[in-house]
Parts: structure tokens; sequence; C-alpha cells
């Protein structure tokens, strides 16, 4: 057996920051919501709550804690608030979770 000492791949404030992500997404109506929002730039929740055939009051609940955890801004036009991702890149989620589902 190596006594070689194994070094990771990946620092540890980038694990943790990873770690967070991971758990704010970590909900099937989460990541359609990435996966709207990167398809469509923004949304207001009367077009979410169209699309993902869900009621108001789960959709608000999902929303209110993405934004909460920086993943997604909102601004109010009029009546709308609307939604859009803080940043982009947690779309990768979406591609690594397609890669994923071809393999199972």
């Amino acid at each position: 057996m190596s006594t070689e000492v194994m070094t990771l791949r990946v620092d540890a404030t980038k694990l943790e920051k990873v770690a967070y992500m991971l758990k704010a997404v970590a909900h099937p109506v989460r990541i359609a919501i990435i996966d709207l929002l990167d398809q469509c730039g923004r949304l207001n929740v009367s077009e979410l709550q169209t699309k993902l055939n869900i009621e108001q009051a789960l959709l608000s609940h999902h929303l209110t804690n993405m934004r909460d955890r920086g993943i997604l801004t909102a601004s109010r036009e009029g009546k709308c608030m609307y939604y859009a991702l803080a940043d982009a890149a947690i779309t990768n989620i979406i591609h690594c979770i397609n890669n994923c589902a071809k393999k199972l």
C-alpha cells in the first residue's frame, strides 16, 4: 500500500462555495427555474408559474430561497417581480446533469 500523500484537486474554499450552491439548488423545481431563466434571460412570477405548472406559494418559496442565497436577482416593474440568474455560471449545473443523465 502506498504511503503517498494525496492532495485535493480543488481547494477548500472552492469546495465550500460549491457545496453551498449545490445545497441551494438541490431540488427539481429549483433546477427547472435555473434552466428556464438560462433560456429566457428573465421571467416574472406569472410566467414561471405557467411554465412550471406549480402553485404560486410553492414557487414563491423557491424563488425567495434562491434569491436569499444569491442565485437569483429580483427586480420589480410595476406590479410584476422579475427574476434572473445572478451569475450565469450556475447554468453549468444543467450541463452536468445532462452529461450525468446520459450515463444513467
